[in-house]
């Protein structure tokens, strides 16, 4: 008991050194995950404890850099979950087609896969010319491979079969050239895509948008840094406008349940209320 306490501490102090350090807070996360992504950095590095690893943050940047790598939140695919891809095409899009300009917010959009996902099914629909894209993240390596739209070919496959389940309209492979072990996404994809830096711990609210992407992100929060982001999301969203969150994530149970109505449940694709519009909160 007394170890787990003495780890506890120590991760504590971890954490607040990152945090201190760098700006970068991981406080609020949830603890079992982010122990195990320290845990196997630990290992990689051949540190003894997490005090060691303390000392190694503070004093070298290069092993900061791929600590931080592991601790963010870097799993995706192509038309993750097509179901959900599905019930946006049908559901959600046909009411965004009322628009005459769209704003959408892809937060945590690590190395990109789904932000590619949402322009390929925009262009379908004939939105992506009025459409802005902000795609964020707050790791700069991953952001960069999603501005690249560079992705390895082995997946290629699995990407086919999702965006064919997610109602496509078109051949998958109109959308990339293959070079030897990867592909790249269409130039004409990016050209509405806006790529930039956001800690969805630390930093505030990113404009008023039609719909907001953050899929399988909270997963990783515990509640207070959840209730964080969603009043982030809350705020940054226009009225009527739609929240989707991942297949393992709610916004019920949250400060701001009763603030939005489920439009498709079992996708987690939500509407703001309209009368929720004006309760403001103020982020420091």
């Amino acid at each position: 008991m007394e170890d787990i306490e003495t780890q506890n501490i120590e991760l504590q102090l971890l954490l607040q050194a990152i945090y201190l350090k760098y700006g970068y807070d991981f406080r609020n996360y949830a603890k079992a995950s982010i122990k195990r992504r320290i845990q196997h950095r630990m290992l990689k590095e051949g540190l003894d404890s997490l005090s060691a690893m303390q000392h190694k943050v503070l004093y070298d940047i290069a092993f900061f850099e791929r600590l931080l790598l592991d601790m963010s939140i870097n799993v995706t695919e192509m038309f993750r979950d097509p179901s959900f891809y599905l019930a946006l095409r049908k559901v959600v899009i046909p009411e965004l087609k009322k628009f005459s300009f769209l704003k959408i917010w892809h937060a945590g959009c690590s190395s990109g896969e789904e932000v590619y996902s949402m322009a390929i099914i925009l262009k379908e629909e004939g939105l992506y010319e009025r459409t802005q894209i902000y795609a964020t993240d707050m790791n700069e390596v991953v952001l960069k491979q999603a501005r690249d739209g560079i992705f390895n070919i082995s997946k290629l496959k699995q990407y086919t079969a999702n965006y064919q389940k997610a109602g496509g309209l078109e051949s998958f492979s109109d959308y990339y050239s293959a070079h030897y072990d990867h592909v790249v996404m269409n130039k004409s994809l990016k050209e509405n895509i806006l790529f930039s830096d956001h800690n969805l711990a630390t930093d505030g609210v990113f404009g008023e948008m039609n719909l907001i992407m953050c899929r399988n992100v909270l997963i990783y929060f515990n509640r207070e840094l959840q209730n964080r982001a969603l009043g982030l999301f809350f705020e940054s969203l226009g009225n009527e406008s739609y929240l989707c969150l991942g297949s393992k994530e709610s916004i019920r149970f949250s400060e701001y349940s009763h603030a939005f109505e489920d439009i498709v449940r079992e996708e987690k694709i939500y509407i703001k209320k309209a009368s929720h519009s004006e309760e403001i909160r103020t982020y420091d």
